[in-house]
């Protein structure tokens, strides 16, 4: 048994505009209403949601049955986090908080066996469906996606080096923390955080390290990609579900006499 081509780890090389979605709801049942929808790829978060290991692993499952690829943001960089969803057979990993060239070669690391990394090896993980996979230690540090999220005005001064760090898939904008960071806590779309962004965003862009981010406007999400971006989140799972309700019971209320 061969390992299994990572599309998105290729569609990022090939500069292939990639669409998302953000996963936060922490439900495999929810993921199975999503996953067919037939995303690029999708975020499963662990920093900013109830996610735990077996969780996440539901999802897995799910979105292993889709041409959807499964991107994981684990809570930090932390090489034990790493090594354990890796095992789990996580295809690509979204490093929160990256500040510095150290830190991107940190998380890069984790995602290595020595000595090209600290991986610690374990043979019989789902990863390799359980020993079956022959090529797996041949193959798997090519295939998987390895992206730093940049979340400060600090971090964005550093964006070549870090984008440039040997091992690194790509550059993901986190507007929100970005927006924070500058003081407009709250407006993630605010002009004055993209026009810290936009500019980073298109250097990287002329040296050819693909550049991501997520924006809840679709319309914005499209402009971006158009633009040179590679991958673009166009939405939240929980957003979406918010909103559907919202203006069910809205329409609702609206036609009662």
């Amino acid at each position: 048994m061969k390992l299994k081509k990572n599309c998105f780890t290729q569609a990022l090389m090939d500069k292939d505009k990639q669409i998302g979605l953000w996963i936060s709801l922490a439900s495999n049942v929810a993921a199975e209403v999503t996953a067919p929808s037939g995303y690029d790829w999708a975020l499963i978060d662990m920093e900013h949601s109830p996610n735990d290991y077996f969780s996440v692993l539901g999802q897995l499952q799910t979105f292993a049955n889709t041409d959807t690829t499964a991107i994981l943001r684990p809570e930090r960089n932390d090489p034990v986090i790493v090594k354990r969803l890796l095992d789990m057979g996580v295809e690509g990993l979204l490093f929160p908080m990256i500040q510095s060239v150290e830190e991107a070669q940190k998380a890069v690391a984790a995602t290595r066996y020595p000595p090209h990394g600290t991986r610690g090896f374990s043979g019989g993980t789902r990863a390799t469906k359980f020993g079956r996979v022959t090529d797996y230690l041949a193959r798997v540090e090519e295939e998987t996606t390895v992206i730093l999220q940049l979340e400060t005005a600090a971090a964005i001064a550093q964006a070549v080096k870090i984008g440039i760090t040997d091992g690194v898939s790509g550059i993901f904008f986190g507007p929100a923390d970005i927006a924070a960071d500058i003081g407009l806590l709250g407006q993630p779309l605010h002009e004055d955080v993209w026009a810290l962004i936009k500019p980073a965003a298109q250097t990287l862009i002329d040296k050819g390290v693909p550049v991501g981010t997520l924006v809840n406007d679709t319309a914005f999400a499209a402009q971006l990609l158009n633009d040179g971006f590679t991958f673009v989140a166009c939405a939240t799972d929980t957003m979406l579900l918010a909103k559907a309700c919202d203006a069910a019971l809205a329409g609702v209320r609206a036609g009662i006499g």
